[in-house]
């Protein structure tokens, strides 16, 4: 995978643009990856996967706890504190 600092990424945009059709460009910031830069079709596919992999509403709602079910943890061993008003 081909490295472009900010500054010459965009100097050579098109560049990076053509370069990335090929394969991922990784664009740094201050020396450190900042983004990647890949083909929109690759981009879709990585969209795709994300979706089918993550659960649905439903998915959620069915896997919250209920009051059947124990607590998740011990609470709190403490007393508060008194306050005065």
């Amino acid at each position: 995978m081909a490295v472009w600092s900010v500054q010459e990424a965009k100097n050579r945009f098109s560049a990076v643009v053509e370069a990335a059709r090929k394969e991922a460009q990784t664009v740094t910031k201050h020396g450190r990856p900042a983004v990647v830069v890949v083909e929109a079709s690759e981009y879709e596919r990585l969209k795709r996967l994300e979706k089918e992999k993550a659960p649905s509403f439903t998915e959620l709602l069915l896997a919250m706890p209920t009051q059947d079910d124990p607590p998740p943890f011990d609470g709190l061993d403490f007393k508060p504190r008194e306050v005065e008003f």
